[in-house]
């Protein structure tokens, strides 16, 4: 990740040489001006060498990438800008934090002389940073130019390491006996391609590398072929030409006899379309487009697909979500990981071919079934490691689980599926590539949360700024662009469709974790020994051992963040924090830590410090040096009160700093929110607050925060109400709100509020009958999303007022209502997913019309102590997947059961 290294040592530069130095007029300035003179010229003369280096990058194609001596030669470019990139971290820090525009002011500190010594450091590092600059510079003329003009230069046969640019991509099953798990989906496939609809289609088969698309494929046209009177199958690639891909189009169709030979020498493209456009015109023909990349490689050549209206089919396959959306949405056939019934019947097919009957030999067993969960569904993975293991002892399977990750890496038995996986990685866009590996620092299985990734993203300098939008608006991009290439899979999204949990593949994560550890990206420490020579940057603690001080370099750490629970006693964490002078990232949650270091203040380039379900009561005034921070996470944690500096944190983008008192959501309240402290709503940056208490100050300053994406606020009072509605409205990017009254029973006037673009609204407190109605709310619904309604005590029933608000997919009703019935009506909360009714004791009778609800999947009934009947019409609800009670008698039923309701099976927990 030489790029990425570079790409930040040429931002810190750029804003080092922006800045003002002073006149050095003082007797401590004498002897060494004629050093600090020469800064400035000395970052031009670097950043323009870097410049030249990242052009060079840009050029480099992966060809270069497999060249060993080029390999070792951007390892060292990468420490260098490592380097580059630490100096100008302290230069700005020495010089200043206060910015300006485009200049640094210098701070009193600056006169004494220690800071013109530690300038005079800086500038020696510099020079000894151009020397290295030029030596590299040196070094790749007179070896890596040698190498890359040897023909086959690094690229042996005998490299496992070796990763080819296009490889030919087969079936991983060809044998139709061995073919498991695709029978619904060839059923589909082969339904769409004989479909009587006259008009040419496009189908498209999608999917992450090695799940399986070209077998599906083969499987199909295999069968189907001649229905048509002419066929092809044509690979795209990364690398595809446009008149190379057609050349190959006439070929095959006139070597299926369908023309005569053409001769195509002194064709140019048009004359190769035209061609191939006459062949296809009144012809019935069925083309696969196998392993396209992006939109363009279709586009480009779509023209000379005819449609002489004879039913002709193309099927394209992808890994990309963007190639695959060019088919309509009907002929979009997604591949997903296998069931483990399938998973287990491919591997043992392969695994235990010389077994009678493919059956795994009972001491096997639970390695088998191991490895098979490691491959996670993933076919490719399944045949290439079965194949591997088939007629091994059982020590050696042990081996090989216990180290696979090495085996993907270095087993060529395994090559295939390295080289189908790490395709994927290769060909991504650079500013994607560095936002993939960092989600490899997470634990195996880890569910990656949207919010805190693409936090965590921003902290690093990953994200590039674009216009208008936010970095977090970039970055969720990035986020998307990573789904898309199938890279990463949603494993949840929240109610308004947005992606909320996403993981990582097992396999692809062994893999990923191998080049993170060669390019120097990041290192996984599981509690064995490290070489202490090692580059690391990142380091991510799996699995802890109290020496891990002794075995990371850590003066050169940017990024620290924690997953063993035991490593609380750890050095690292006590006296040695502050050796962690770069520190970018620092996130230790869920360690049962009682106080952070005194000094943390002195970790300056901190910008995310991750405190999240710790014991941490207070945090040290020092913390207000940190002037770099973006996101502050005490959530969870006992802090209630922060220190006074909190305020000049002025690069603040997130804080989240709540307490739970109550994790049921039963008592009231459940939680509670920090004290504001004096000028903490002149924090311009700051995008999330979750969550402050209310009172006078922040009820009329908080329309200052007009940057807030998200907020919430505990314990108003009703006298509060008003200006707080007011403060609010202020907000125009605002799109999530909690409000909570300081006691239940605390009536709070929210008639005014008017926020028409919240998405996501939780209101738990007493409110006026005629709240829901007025205007004002009836305007701010119309984009909500998520509502929650708590402890409302309305005696009209809510469900009129509320059916106005057509894009709700959640809804939620807790002492919200205290009368008798709710109706929900035909055409009432058409796109409504999941709805919750709780702790609403008057409530003997919920009925649901034919046409309402129509979307709904899940449907939770708590503590609705006189509701004893299953609602009326809750067969209409044909969508419902999952009905939960809790503290439910229904006809004798208590909490749980499976029932049938009419004529499809719901389940009922």
């Amino acid at each position: 990740m030489a790029e990425a290294a570079i790409l930040a040592a040429l931002e810190l530069l750029g804003q080092a040489v922006a800045t003002e130095l002073v006149t050095l007029s003082s007797s401590h300035a004498s002897e060494i001006a004629p050093t600090i003179s020469n800064l400035e010229s000395r970052m031009n003369n670097i950043t323009m060498e870097l410049r030249v280096i990242q052009s060079l990058l840009d050029q480099m194609d992966i060809h270069d990438q497999s060249n060993k001596t080029m390999v070792t030669w951007l390892l060292e470019v990468q420490k260098a800008a490592d380097r580059i990139k630490d100096i100008g971290d302290e230069f700005i820090h020495l010089v200043g934090n206060e910015k300006f525009g485009k200049r640094f002011y210098v701070k009193s500190l600056f006169k004494e002389p220690k800071s013109l010594i530690a300038l005079k450091q800086i500038a020696s590092r510099l020079e000894t940073a151009e020397n290295s600059l030029k030596l590299l510079g040196e070094l790749k003329e007179r070896w890596v130019s040698i190498t890359r003009a040897e023909p086959g230069a690094g690229s042996s046969t005998n490299n496992a390491n070796q990763l080819p640019v296009q490889e030919p991509v087969t079936a991983y099953l060809t044998d139709e006996p061995d073919i498991v798990g695709i029978d619904e989906n060839r059923e589909k496939l082969t339904n769409l391609i004989n479909s009587k609809e006259p008009h040419l289609s496009l189908t498209s088969v999608w999917g992450m590398g090695g799940i399986g698309k070209t077998t599906l494929v083969t499987s199909v046209f295999d069968r189907e072929k001649e229905r048509f009177s002419c066929h092809a199958w044509i690979r795209i690639g990364q690398e595809y030409k446009p008149d190379g891909i057609i050349r190959n189009l006439i070929s095959e169709i006139c070597s299926n006899g369908q023309s005569n030979q053409i001769k195509m020498d002194h064709m140019d493209l048009r004359g190769l379309k035209e061609t191939l456009r006459k062949l296809l015109q009144q012809t019935k023909y069925l083309i696969v487009l196998d392993d396209a990349w992006d939109q363009n490689s279709y586009q480009r050549i779509g023209d000379v697909f005819a449609d002489g209206q004879q039913g002709s089919r193309i099927i394209i396959t992808t890994r990309n979500a963007g190639v695959a959306s060019l088919a309509r949405e009907s002929n979009r056939l997604e591949l997903t990981p296998l069931p483990v019934k399938e998973s287990w019947k491919i591997f043992s097919n392969k695994a235990f071919q010389f077994e009678q009957n493919n059956v795994c030999p009972p001491p096997l067993i639970k390695l088998a079934k191991q490895i098979v969960s490691k491959c996670n569904g993933l076919p490719l993975a399944l045949v290439c490691l079965g194949s591997l293991l088939c007629g091994k002892t059982e020590s050696e399977w042990k081996r090989v689980h216990d180290q696979l990750p090495w085996e993907l890496e270095n087993n060529t038995t395994l090559r295939r599926l390295k080289n189908v996986l790490n395709l994927s990685f290769i060909y991504l866009p650079k500013h994607l590539k560095q936002c993939f590996l960092y989600c490899c620092m997470f634990p195996e299985d880890y569910l990656l949360a949207r919010k805190k990734l693409i936090r965590l993203w921003i902290a690093e300098g990953f994200v590039e700024q674009i216009g208008g939008s936010t970095l977090e608006e970039i970055a969720e991009g990035y986020l998307s662009e990573l789904i898309n290439h199938n890279m990463l899979r949603v494993i949840k999204k929240n109610y308004s469709g947005r992606v909320k949990k996403c993981q990582i593949h097992d396999i692809f994560r062994m893999l990923a974790t191998s080049l993170c550890m060669k390019d120097n990206f990041c290192l996984l420490y599981e509690g064995e020994f490290m070489n202490r020579d090692a580059h690391v940057r990142r380091l991510s603690v799996i699995k802890s051992g109290n020496n891990i001080g002794y075995q990371v370099p850590l003066q050169q750490l940017r990024t620290l963040m924690t997953f063993d629970i035991s490593m609380l006693d750890s050095p690292l964490l006590t006296k040695d924090i502050l050796k962690l002078t770069y520190l970018t990232v620092l996130s230790l949650e869920n360690l049962s830590i009682d106080n952070v270091h005194h000094n943390i203040g002195n970790l300056f380039n901190l910008h995310y410090l991750g405190l999240r379900n710790t014991n941490v009561k207070l945090l040290p005034d020092s913390i207000e040096k940190l002037h770099d921070l973006q996101t502050l996470d005490l959530m969870g944690s006992e802090i209630c009160k922060l220190p006074d500096g909190i305020v000049k944190l002025k690069k603040l983008r997130h804080l989240y700093a709540e307490i739970l008192m109550d994790s049921t959501s039963k008592s009231f309240p459940s939680r509670s929110g920090i004290y504001a402290t004096k000028g903490l709503f002149y924090l311009k940056d700051l995008q999330t607050l979750k969550a402050v208490d209310s009172n006078s100050m922040v009820a009329e300053e908080l329309g200052n925060l007009t940057q807030l994406r998200s907020i919430r606020i505990w314990n108003v009072k009703e006298n509060e109400s008003t200006s707080l509605c007011t403060s609010l409205s202020r907000m125009g990017s605002l799109s999530q709100l909690a409000i909570n009254a300081s006691h239940e029973n605390e009536l709070l006037q929210l008639e005014n509020l008017n926020l028409p673009q919240i998405q996501k609204l939780i209101l738990n407190a007493r409110l006026e009958e005629n709240m829901l109605e007025s205007p004002s709310f009836q305007t701010s619904g119309k984009g909500i999303h998520e509502l929650w309604l708590g402890w409302s005590q309305l005696q009209n029933d809510p469900l009129p007022a509320l059916s106005h608000l057509k894009n709700l997919t959640f809804l939620a009703l807790q002492k919200a209502y205290q009368g008798q019935r709710l109706t929900f009506k035909a055409g009432w909360f058409l796109k409504l997913k999941i709805l919750v009714l709780r702790h609403m004791p008057n409530l003997i009778q919920v009925e649901m019309e034919q046409g309402t609800m129509v979307s709904l999947e899940e449907i939770t009934f708590q503590e609705l102590n006189q509701l004893v009947k299953f609602p009326k019409g809750l067969q209409h609800l044909m969508n419902l997947k999952l009905m939960i009670c809790k503290d439910m008698y229904f006809g004798g039923l208590k909490n749980k059961g499976t029932h049938k309701i009419h004529h499809f099976n719901c389940q009922v927990v």
